[in-house]
């Protein structure tokens, strides 16, 4: 019940004041996603002390990924293991595996009469939290959605999760995560599009990673791109890898997305006011309101 609250809360509140354009910085959007986290983890040390549900660990990823996107200004649609990874926030059901682990510890050492001191309980949260990455990398490799995106974080998830001043855009992570103004996703999830290609060469498929390596429309812009970035090729991975070396390689990428991506986007609304443009997907009204009354 509590999980199913904090979704409809983080989902439904949150997505009105934390845009994915303009709105709070992204410390601000951290530290909201960091509330729902500690309201999520609230008593973890005592409930999380045995082997946790199927049921209890969905609950919490559901929950997870809504304040996520929001950290990320990523489409709703992008999965769990991809927002939760680009949002640097580990999923909350090792996160209080860990801290039902750190507790048994402190509590098993008071029952022998013993005080650990701060160096040991140091030492066993250190342990905690190299566990914590190794298993959510783990973790990251076996899930079946957002692969491509995972797939370019997982070598370097630790760093990713403690950057500093690089934070994400909306036209940055529609380029990370393919969800976004791109042929594929327009027809595949958004319905938007009766087709896959690509309008500016006339591809067969218009990808987030066709845009980023391929399309020539967008020729100059990628070869100052590429020239930022040390001549590196212009896989996922490798952008990632350049991306946290250093500001400029950050800002690089940045740029390049929001001139690529905002062109693009201009031309999606161009096509849909055409008068023979396919009509898009009607939105369902009321899904997330019947959720919350659910919870009544």
């Amino acid at each position: 019940m509590l999980m199913k609250f904090i979704y409809c809360v983080s989902s439904g509140a949150l997505g009105k004041f934390l845009p994915n354009l303009g709105g709070p910085s992204a410390a601000c959007r951290r530290l909201y996603s960091g509330v729902c986290r500690s309201i999520a983890l609230y008593g973890a040390p005592v409930w999380a002390d045995r082997p946790m549900s199927r049921r209890t660990k969905a609950l919490l990823r559901s929950a997870q990924r809504a304040p996520a996107v929001r950290v990320i200004r990523g489409y709703r649609t992008v999965s769990w293991a991809a927002a939760t990874a680009l949002a640097g926030d580990p999923p909350w059901d090792l996160v209080a595996s860990v801290r039902a682990e750190l507790f048994s510890y402190v509590s098993g050492r008071r029952t022998l009469g013993e005080n650990p001191s701060s160096e040991e309980i140091r030492a066993v949260r250190r342990q905690g939290e190299e566990r914590l990455m190794r298993e959510w990398g783990e973790d990251l490799a076996e899930q079946p959605y957002g692969r491509r995106t995972t797939a370019a974080l997982r070598p370097v998830l630790e760093r990713w999760m403690r950057r500093k001043r690089k934070p994400l855009t909306f036209r940055l992570t529609q380029v990370l995560t393919g969800h976004g103004c791109f042929g594929y996703y327009l027809c595949r999830t958004a319905r938007r599009e009766p087709g896959e290609g690509c309008h500016e060469c006339g591809a067969a498929v218009d990808s987030a990673q066709h845009t980023l390596e391929v399309c020539p429309r967008w020729a100059a812009q990628r070869q100052d791109l590429v020239a930022a970035l040390g001549g590196v090729d212009l896989s996922l991975s490798s952008v990632v890898e350049k991306m946290l070396e250093s500001d400029g390689s950050w800002l690089a990428v940045s740029s390049f997305c929001e001139t690529v991506m905002s062109t693009k986007e201009a031309s999606q609304r161009e096509r849909e006011r055409a008068a023979d443009a396919p009509s898009p997907r009607r939105r369902r009204t009321g899904v997330r309101r019947r959720q919350f009354l659910r919870l009544q």
